[in-house]
């Protein structure tokens, strides 16, 4: 069991950048691969980031690509997401999520295993 907390969402102008904090509990924290995803008022969950259990391996969405970045410190059990050049688009509750060990980052909701309760982030001027 893998239990999932978000942090550092908030309130951005325009233009500002945030970094999304996602602190696991458990030992196996570096077997799981870990995603990023969004849902903003009336719309569906999608994918924003993910990473592979190995860290080497990283993937984006085409809305966020070159301007949010994912990483991730197995050693603080911790996932980052880098949020950068954010625009009023961006806004929803953002959540993340842990695959289980050993299996490559997807950007499908479905094959996540653990996930957030999410952290609200409102790009507003």
């Amino acid at each position: 069991q893998v239990q999932l907390v978000e942090s550092g969402g908030g309130l951005v102008l325009p233009g500002g950048s945030l970094r999304l904090s996602c602190a696991a509990s458990g030992r196996t924290f570096s077997a799981y691969s870990m995603g990023w995803f969004r849902q903003a008022p009336g719309k569906e969950r999608e994918f924003v980031a993910a990473i592979g259990w190995s860290a080497g391996k990283t993937y984006y969405a085409t809305s966020v690509k070159d301007r949010f970045t994912i990483s991730r410190d197995n050693a603080k059990n911790t996932v980052y997401l880098q949020m950068n050049f954010l625009k009023p688009e961006d806004t929803a509750v953002y959540y993340c999520a842990a695959r289980r060990s050993y299996l490559n980052p997807t950007t499908d909701s479905g094959d996540y295993n653990y996930w957030g309760q999410g952290t609200q982030v409102t790009v507003s001027s």
